[in-house]
């Protein structure tokens, strides 16, 4: 049993695992072959080994070749491909002048769709990559030749349908959308993508197309009402798997508390998930298991590789130069070529960011160690579910990083295991998201009153007039018109990842090694961080913003870096407000905050705050939603029943606690994680005049978090509650109160005030006093103020 290998490795005073699950295999069901099917294709499907479809895989095809469409919802490694491979290759087969486009939300992804829809040998369909990596002379003949295009969102975006005449016969013909792995479109990406897919469908109708789309995903809950969200088209959801699946043994790992080693504020700290990661890795490679290992980041992912390769080379076992680091990041021929390895079995381990959690056909891993929570239960089954994909038994083991949440979900093995996975959130009439959306549609094809339903309504038209004010479009009797001879695609960044890129370079060769964007390079690459690439360390010297430059030079230190950032936030206006007797307001609103990058700690490999280095960086301004919860002093200091009895110089620390506890656990309940999300906790905050714990959106309008948590705030903070109060510790650690971005030096804070907190806000909130609710509507647009008042 391969967790048996595993925990040879842990030392006997240690118990790690806190809880252990089999999952027994599940038989497939098979079924015929369609009898539309085109007989090339199925000769070629049996050459690779399919002899028989599965029963869901014919259900999806036969509704997509009947020209409903269709999202494909059932577990991963449940073959959904050939679900739309099956329709879309019979449909060119048969219509030799039909085309077909393809979108993948990762270059990964597409590339290993691509291979797998050559690798049929059927030459007459044409398949082709339009992506970042395709060179140009390959982008002109895809532009004129391919008859199933393989792209992305970002090309569709910036290289697609502004020319949308040069594709017109592609366009004209065109039969087949297929959306792969639709999940991973949320937050602000998705909202964008959910608008992208809207002018998709108006520029296909210009050239008289009406596509059918083909949404698939392993993990998306409320699939039909998911895709209809994001497609804006009607979906039939195939849930019912017919996929044979081996049996699966799940492991919940908390790693123990060093007790040599003392973190912030001499707080106890635990063995990082991405070492304990590293050691359960280089056990598995020792026993020849083929392991991928989930971690967070690119720095913990290189981390990660080079620990299990020094372990097994200490150990003298062999198996170190068969371990490797895979991260977003690389450069394309650095990524083909781990990919390459990866698939052929020369590699062994492979430590990964999430670049390899989305689809990429990696058959025969034996486990799969995800180290740390990926933020949302889709992302997680994702991950554990690249384990097994041959069918045979495989090994799953989450391992806790020191973290409020993690703490939380091992020891609440119902909250990972029989939990469903969350409603995907996306936001298209987002005004940040809409108003850019909407120039670039102008741009390609004017807004006609006709197609403004479809792209957002009265919200789309109050964007629009905006868009006019400001000299962006002109308005005419027939609609709206782009106003410049310079498209806007390029400015628009539909990821949300803050823009342009910062290109990283060692200063004495050269050399890019990589690119970081915009708006997280003053947290992974200012000056003095240390940035890891190809298993080399590199210390940056310099960050220039403006010219988009970060220079390095190679060095290999004992330590690590972490950012400190300090926010402020102020009230612009409320959109919802609940109000309990005089005690107790939760609001979600719309907030101005500032962040500040002020300095970095440096940390050895074993948790050890080694000193603090003050750094200058520009602030950084954000308008965004938040949800808000206030306390009157009464609560706060009474020692009645239901109050929490602080002393007034505890109650800093204690919202400080409940903030960074709150931060930690709303991932629970959106799909986002930490770095998604912040929060400011205050004794007194100026716009509401009382004591206030703010989380806020880490996007600019709003990704539809700080929603979530409005709307979930009682069951979120029972479980903030309970992770605080489980933790082990005496006074306040990583895993339940600390904050591994807080710029005050977690300090001050205050465990069992934060408990207090909770409770008391509990209370008042279960005692069912609202004493009334006042809806504002969307802040910029027409007032629905109303009011209720609670029986």
């Amino acid at each position: 049993m391969l967790l048996d290998h595993v925990l040879a490795v842990v030392s006997p005073d240690e118990s790690p695992v806190t809880h252990v699950t089999d999952q027994p295999e599940r038989l497939g069901r098979p079924a015929s072959w369609p009898a539309w099917a085109a007989p090339e294709l199925v000769t070629a499907l049996r050459g690779t080994g399919v002899r028989q479809p599965w029963s869901h895989q014919v259900e999806a095809a036969e509704m997509a070749w009947a020209g409903h469409h269709v999202v494909i919802a059932t577990g991963t490694a449940s073959g959904k491909s050939l679900g739309y491979q099956l329709p879309v290759l019979s449909r060119l087969l048969r219509q030799p002048r039909s085309t077909a486009l393809y979108l993948a939300p990762t270059k990964a992804l597409g590339a290993d769709q691509l291979r797998s829809v050559r690798a049929l040998g059927i030459d007459d369909v044409r398949p082709a990559s339009f992506d970042g990596d395709t060179p140009l002379a390959e982008r002109d003949w895809a532009r004129s030749h391919a008859r199933w295009l393989f792209t992305n969102p970002d090309m569709l975006h910036c290289g697609i349908l502004p020319t949308h005449a040069r594709w017109s016969l592609f366009f004209r013909r065109l039969c087949f959308v297929v959306v792969d792995e639709c999940h991973a479109y949320r937050g602000v990406f998705g909202s964008h993508v959910a608008l992208l897919l809207r002018r998709l469908r108006r520029i296909a109708a210009k050239y008289g197309a009406s596509p059918v789309f083909i949404l698939a995903s392993a993990t998306v809950a409320e699939p039909a009402v998911a895709a209809r969200r994001l497609s804006s088209v009607d979906c039939v959801a195939i849930t019912e798997d017919g996929s044979p699946r081996g049996a699966r043994t799940l492991a919940l790992w908390e790693p123990p508390l060093q007790q040599e080693s003392v973190g912030e504020q001499g707080a106890p700290v635990r063995r990082s998930a991405g070492a304990e990661a590293a050691r359960i890795l280089a056990g598995l490679v020792g026993a020849r298991a083929r392991t991928l290992a989930f971690v967070r980041s690119r720095r913990g992912a290189e981390l990660t590789a080079l620990a299990a390769r020094r372990t097994l080379s200490e150990s003298g076992c062999s198996g170190a130069d068969r371990i490797a680091a895979y991260r977003a990041g690389f450069l394309p021929e650095e990524r083909r070529a781990l990919e390459q390895s990866l698939n052929s079995g020369d590699l062994l381990g492979v430590a990964t960011t999430n670049a390899l959690e989305l689809g990429v056909d990696i058959a025969g891993l034996d486990a799969v160690v995800v180290a740390g929570y990926p933020g949302t239960l889709a992302s997680f089954w994702q991950q554990a579910g690249r384990a097994g994909r041959a069918g045979s038994g495989s090994l799953v083991i989450f391992v806790a990083s020191d973290d409020p949440l993690d703490t939380y979900l091992v020891h609440h093995p119902a909250a990972v295991l029989d939990r469903p996975v969350e409603t995907t959130v996306l936001d298209p009439t987002n005004p940040y998201v809409l108003a850019p959306q909407l120039a670039c549609a102008a741009a390609e094809l004017p807004i006609t009153p006709r197609c403004l339903e479809t792209l957002g309504g009265d919200i789309a038209a109050s964007v629009l007039d905006d868009l006019v004010s400001d000299n962006a479009l002109k308005r005419r009797p027939t609609g709206w018109y782009w106003a410049s001879a310079t498209r806007p695609h390029g400015q628009v960044d539909i990821r949300g990842s803050g823009g342009d890129q910062v290109v990283v370079v060692e200063g004495d060769s050269g050399r890019m090694l990589g690119t970081v964007d915009a708006a997280s390079a003053c947290r992974t690459v200012h000056p003095g961080a240390l940035y890891l690439h190809q298993g080399r360390s590199y210390v940056v010297d310099t960050l220039d913003l403006d010219d988009g430059l970060a220079l390095v030079h190679n060095e290999d230190p004992e330590w690590t870096t972490q950012p400190r950032t300090v926010v402020d936030i102020s009230v612009v206006g409320l959109i919802q407000e609940r109000r309990f007797d005089t005690r107790v307001a939760v609001c979600l609103g719309e907030v101005d905050v500032t962040s500040q990058v002020v300095g970095y700690l440096r940390t050895s490999l074993s948790g050890r705050i080694l000193d603090q280095v003050a750094l200058d960086l520009p602030a950084q301004r954000l308008r965004t939603r938040a949800v808000w919860y206030t306390a009157g002093d009464e609560l706060l200091t009474g020692s009645a029943p239901g109050g929490a009895g602080l002393a007034p110089a505890r109650i800093p620390g204690a919202l400080h606690g409940a903030e960074h506890a709150a931060i930690g656990l709303l991932p629970l309940f959106a799909t986002c994680d930490r770095w998604d999300i912040g929060g400011v906790s205050t004794a007194l905050h100026a716009d509401t005049g009382e004591a206030t714990v703010f989380v806020h959106d880490g996007h600019p309008g709003g990704a539809g978090f700080a929603d979530r948590g409005f709307a979930a705030l009682v069951p979120w903070l029972v479980a903030t509650r309970e992770a605080i109060s489980s933790c082990e510790c005496s006074a306040g650690c990583p895993s339940c109160v600390q904050s591994p971005k807080c710029g005050n030096g977690n300090e001050p804070l205050d465990k069992h005030g934060a408990v207090a907190v909770v409770d008391s806000v509990l209370g008042v909130i279960d005692s069912g006093r609202q004493s009334h609710e006042i809806h504002h509507g969307r802040l910029g647009g027409q007032d629905k103020r109303s009011e209720e008042t609670s029986r």
